[in-house]
């Protein structure tokens, strides 16, 4: 590839919009972390000390901080849409604010064991946080390729957790495969969606199915989950799978996903009836504030998420920008809780199909990321 489609930014001369706004969601409680377990960065960092001493005090962090997010009754828009016994699984408590810390921490504690030292992934903004923070406190380096038309206001994050920015001249699909090739030419680990960790990161985000179960006892009825790469709803799908597969629950729970309006291989591929994700015409989709996180032209785990809403008879639909801001106006007016706008997806595809059918009083739960 030709290697001048790319450039370095610094802190220095970055051009950083305002830190929070609606759009972008997201707020990392990172630093906050960083400065609490210090002793524990000092052992890690510590290459004097056994391999076997430093992936332990890894791997007390992950335990004490990444995942048992918050599980919530939304009872006021129960009142206000009918729909009994609504949850909210809530990824925003995790350090960074997004469900991406799950598999970017188990991808650093995975770098760490083969003996990597540095990460390299293309990121829209969350999950090049989440890995900026993993790695930092790993002691490994990141770098983070990013494509010029993205407008995420999270990149200050990055440089100030240590990680390396590139922009790319291109999309996120061809940022992901320019990560990668530079992975492979430098000899660095690769934390791209898909691949060879694909088995790693199923099984992080399987984690978000067994705390589930660990609150309610069962499986809820449905799951709905926001869709982009596929790989977080593949992850839950397997995690479910697995109790159901072991007696733990009584039934598998409906997967109900929804992204961005046309622009999405997943949710089109549903909408379609087509048997596999096909490539949208990467021309046709425009990137905005509030839908970047959705969006793909190609949907790396895209067949993977097919696979869980066909075998639990689920469904999937669409949302529009304004859809998705007025969802999450909903929660921070009735439930208190400053939810991503595209996280809403989910919800929006359960919400709306319970006005065309009225579902009874069951267990529903969908899946949000945001700030705390």
């Amino acid at each position: 590839m030709d290697e001048n489609s790319h450039h370095s930014e610094s802190g220095n001369n970055f051009n950083i919009d305002k830190p929070y706004d609606l759009i972008d969601g997201a707020k990392s409680s990172g630093f906050e972390i960083i400065k609490d377990l210090e002793e524990r960065k000092k052992i890690i960092a510590d290459t004097s000390l056994s391999i076997e001493e430093r992936f332990e005090a890894f791997e007390d962090v992950i335990e004490s901080e990444i995942g048992d997010t918050s599980l919530v009754r939304a009872r006021n828009i129960e009142r206000e849409t009918g729909l009994r016994q609504l949850y909210l699984k809530f990824e925003g408590s995790n350090p960074s604010g997004t469900q991406k810390d799950r598999i970017a921490f188990a991808q650093a504690a995975d770098a760490m064991r083969r003996g990597f030292d540095t990460i390299t992934l293309a990121t829209c903004g969350n999950y090049g946080v989440a890995c900026a923070l993993a790695a930092s406190i790993a002691g490994l380096k990141c770098h983070i390729f990013i494509p010029d038309t993205y407008h995420t206001v999270r990149i200050q994050e990055m440089i100030d957790l240590g990680a390396t920015i590139e922009r790319v001249n291109g999309d996120y699909e061809f940022s992901v495969q320019y990560s990668s090739e530079y992975a492979l030419k430098h000899e660095l680990y690769d934390a791209n969606p898909g691949g060879q960790n694909i088995i790693l990161q199923l099984k992080a985000y399987g984690e978000i199915a067994y705390e589930i179960y660990d609150d309610l006892r069962d499986a809820p009825s449905i799951v709905a989950v926001p869709v982009s790469n596929g790989t977080t709803v593949a992850g839950i799908y397997r995690g479910f799978l697995s109790l159901y597969r072991r007696g733990k629950t009584s039934r598998m729970p409906k997967f109900v996903v929804g992204s961005s309006f046309r622009k999405n291989p997943i949710t089109r591929a549903l909408e379609l009836n087509k048997d596999t994700c096909e490539d949208l015409v990467p021309k046709k989709i425009k990137e905005t504030k509030v839908n970047e996180a959705l969006i793909n032209w190609h949907s790396i785990d895209g067949d993977f998420a097919l696979e869980a809403v066909r075998n639990t008879n689920g469904w999937g639909s669409e949302a529009t920008d304004k859809m998705m801001i007025s969802a999450s106006k909903m929660l921070r007016e009735k439930e208190g809780i400053l939810a991503m706008p595209a996280s809403t997806a989910g919800l929006i595809a359960l919400l709306n199909k319970h006005k065309e059918e009225n579902f009874v009083s069951a267990r529903y739960v969908t899946i949000l990321t945001g700030r705390k």
